[in-house]
């Protein structure tokens, strides 16, 4: 079977575009060579592993670690819309019980694509880690229901002694 000419992830039963998979492709639209794909997905990662190595904790932090500099409260938002099949699916849960596996989801999803985005912004200000982080949900069910998640904390910078 082939792979990905970039990744090198198998293409499966019917190929691939050019040779690539269906990401590896996309990406590549409006570049001329899978070289400049691979640099780019290269790039990607090492910002993303930037971003990650920012921990999250709270303010008493283990020893042998020390805070060097605080920088600024950051802050992230995320707003969540619940379809009316999961609404449907969480009031039927109301009335018998038990618990809304798709409520739980969202709330998942929430809470890692707000805590990613604080990480962001972090790392935007300069911090390597964040602390005394908070986080905050709010519903709102006018039309709908709409879950509003907002985290915040201090960017600061730490040191391992």
């Amino acid at each position: 079977m082939a792979s990905c000419s970039v990744c090198g992830k198998e293409l499966g039963l019917f190929g691939g575009n050019r040779g690539m998979c269906q990401e590896c492709f996309l990406e590549s639209v409006g570049t001329s060579s899978p070289d400049q794909v691979k640099q780019r997905k290269l790039e990607h990662a090492q910002l993303n592993a930037a971003i990650e190595a920012i921990m999250l904790t709270t303010e008493a932090y283990p020893q042998g670690i020390s805070i060097t500099k605080r920088i600024e409260v950051v802050t992230a938002e995320c707003a969540f819309g619940m379809h009316i099949f999961k609404d449907l699916f969480a009031s039927v849960r109301d009335i018998v019980g038990g618990r809304s596996e798709a409520v739980q989801n969202t709330l998942r999803d929430a809470r890692r694509t707000t805590l990613y985005e604080l990480k962001k912004e972090a790392y935007e200000v300069g911090a390597n880690a964040v602390v005394g982080v908070d986080l905050d949900y709010v519903e709102l069910s006018a039309v709908g229901t709409m879950v509003i998640l907002v985290a915040s904390g201090t960017a600061v910078t730490i040191e391992e002694a």
